[in-house]
């Protein structure tokens, strides 16, 4: 069952907050200012909640409400420890796999990526607290349903996470162009967790240094680049081709 996805006002959001409410995204009036105000800030960033500083048109299309120059959005979905998931798959599985998305800014590619993942049988997704797509209804609606299944994690960078999947055995293998390497010159078949970058920048190049592999999809066409979403699913099917063959 989904929970009420927004709320809105200081004092309503400083309480969510306090109450450690799941927020994925605080909405602020550019220009806002006040004590009350600057507390809310403070607590955000003392949690790490994405503050997004946008015109008040924004906020008047989100909600009808008397909103004080303030929009949240809470999450639908409860989210999972990321060393705590990762501990409890390794134990688990032998080679399990995860997917790590940095900086993945669209809520329905997020939404298909997370089904995708469901049905390929990914153990756990990772995202950063800032700058991530946030879990909306839209992301649910086109995850179908599968946000509510497949186990998703937020840590504070994901650069941080790779090292730690990395110490725990996992290998980390990023999709990028920036390679000779293409998908099918990399094997899948260990503990693997494969990155997913942006929709418009790709995977930052400190990450990308990070990784034991990169590979890309060999494209044929004219066209230089797939839809982050179906690359995903690609990468994820590889993944299945060689742990069932």
């Amino acid at each position: 069952m989904e929970k009420t996805t927004q709320i809105y006002g200081i004092r309503a959001i400083i309480e969510a907050i306090n109450a450690n409410e799941a927020l994925d995204k605080i909405f602020v009036q550019k220009g806002l200012k006040g004590d009350l105000f600057r507390e809310l800030e403070n607590l955000a960033r003392k949690k790490g909640i994405s503050i997004s500083y946008v015109p008040v048109e924004k906020l008047n299309r989100l909600t009808k409400n008397n909103h004080q120059g303030v929009v949240a959005n809470i999450s639908p979905i409860t989210f999972h420890n990321f060393e705590e998931l990762v501990e409890s798959v390794i134990q688990k599985k032998e080679a399990p796999l995860f997917l790590l998305l940095d900086q993945l800014s669209d809520v329905r590619n997020f939404g298909a990526i997370i089904r995708t993942a469901e049905c390929t049988g990914v153990d756990g997704i990772i995202i950063q607290k800032k700058g991530a797509a946030p879990v909306t209804a839209d992301t649910i609606k086109t995850s179908a349903g599968a946000a509510f299944k497949v186990p998703i994690a937020k840590v504070n960078h994901i650069k941080d996470a790779v090292h730690y999947l990395q110490a725990s055995g996992v290998k980390i293998i990023a999709a990028s162009e920036k390679t000779e390497n293409t998908i099918y010159d990399v094997s899948f078949k260990e503990a693997s967790a494969i990155i997913m970058g942006s929709e418009d920048v790709g995977i930052s190049p400190s990450i990308l240094k990070a990784a034991d592999h990169t590979a890309k999809l060999p494209l044929l066409g004219e066209i230089e680049s797939l839809n982050v979403s179906v690359a995903c699913g690609v990468f994820l099917y590889e993944a299945v081709r060689q742990r069932l063959a």
